[in-house]
């Protein structure tokens, strides 16, 4: 009776198990049937368009005029009488050097001139004295000619005497300190009382001239040649009047109101850097650029009948661009695309390998592989360059 229980028991655990093992089959079956057919994926269809792209490149602000304040002669200050931020006028008084050296050497040569002047007049009389004698044969031409020498050494005492006098008026001109430009005063590193020589490294401070700014930006060689292909013009100035107005782009984002012009492109290229320096000049009405400052200089291309893709359509291979193009038996095909570095926000300037037709997987095929079959899903094109027309 015992071994029959035991044997059903066993018979029973015999059923489950192989229940347990035949459902098990089962959902493998049904996953690699599901692995099997192909994933639903986002597909859209590539044709040319025109568009006007924008390439941002970073920037310095300069003053057309930066001048730095230094002073020519030695002492102390004496006075100040502007404060940093100060708009000025060419020749407004900026500092005041206490000197008197050069007062002193004012009236050292003042009263030199007062004395050759003493001396001229009593050479000059010696000459008139002399001069009748000389021809009533009185006294011998020697007498006279020795006068007129003495008349003339004297003269020239004078003429020395009163450059004297205007060299120390000049030093004593020089502790007056005058803007040489209209502008805004910079920062001013020393006070009222501080020792100031010619030879000190630090200006007194710096007066910029930003009725007009200069905004400095570099091209690499690559950017160069194909900026210079991309404007009509047999010379580079024919070139840069093709050019269009830029605009510049400040450090808080927004764009400023004035559009500017490039107005200049340094010949040589920095065998440093490998790039090459341009000049766009801006109006500052308003005086909002400030020098030193950073932005970013924007230059607007238009393009016609080009391709444009989104970025996030794209894989990056070994420095190489990637993307999977539709192909027969909705299989995709892992295809290399050129592009220009400008870009319109998210989306590449395609320059060779897609035509218009092709279909290309819009995103998420990160598990994607050559020859994959898909199941395609259409885009509709207006969602995926919605972007280009905001």
């Amino acid at each position: 009776m015992k071994a029959t229980i035991k044997l059903s028991f066993l018979l029973i655990i015999g059923a489950v198990l192989a229940s347990c093992n035949g459902d098990k089959e089962e959902k493998a079956k049904q996953a690699a049937a599901a692995a099997a057919m192909p994933q639903p994926y986002s597909v859209f269809d590539i044709s040319t368009q025109s568009t006007t792209l924008n390439s941002d490149y970073p920037a310095t602000i300069e003053g057309i005029q930066d001048v730095d304040i230094r002073p020519k002669v030695d002492g102390f200050i004496e006075r100040i009488y502007v404060d940093e931020g100060a708009v000025v006028k060419k020749g407004q008084l900026l500092f005041k050097i206490n000197a008197p050296q050069y007062e002193q050497q004012v009236r050292t040569a003042a009263a030199a001139i007062s004395s050759a002047e003493a001396n001229v007049s009593a050479a000059q009389l010696q000459v008139n004295k002399t001069k009748p004698l000389v021809e009533k044969d009185i006294i011998s031409k020697y007498e006279l000619d020795a006068a007129l020498l003495t008349l003339q050494s004297r003269r020239a005492a004078l003429a020395q005497a009163k450059a004297e006098l205007s060299n120390a008026r000049v030093n004593l001109g020089y502790t007056s300190i005058t803007s040489p430009v209209d502008g805004i005063v910079g920062s001013i590193p020393f006070k009222t009382g501080s020792l100031v020589s010619g030879s000190s490294a630090q200006p007194l401070t710096t007066v910029s001239n930003i009725a007009k700014v200069y905004a400095y930006f570099s091209l690499n060689e690559k950017q160069l040649l194909d900026f210079s292909t991309t404007y009509k013009g047999k010379t580079l100035a024919e070139q840069m009047k093709n050019i269009p107005a830029v605009s510049l782009v400040l450090a808080d984002g927004t764009i400023y109101a004035q559009n500017g012009k490039i107005e200049s492109i340094n010949g040589q290229i920095n065998t440093a850097t490998g790039s090459a320096s341009l000049r766009a000049t801006f109006p500052n009405p308003t005086s909002l650029l400030k020098s030193g400052s950073s932005a970013s200089v924007r230059i607007p291309q238009h393009f016609d009948d080009v391709i444009l893709i989104p970025q996030k359509s794209t894989v990056d291979l070994q420095g190489k661009k990637f993307v999977y193009v539709l192909g027969d038996s909705a299989k995709v095909v892992n295809t290399e695309i050129k592009i220009k570095e400008i870009t319109k926000g998210n989306f590449y300037v395609v320059t060779s390998g897609l035509k218009t037709g092709d279909k290309i997987v819009f995103e998420g095929f990160q598990s994607l592989k050559d020859g994959t079959k898909i199941k395609p899903v259409a885009l509709n094109r207006d969602s995926v360059f919605a972007e280009i027309k905001k």
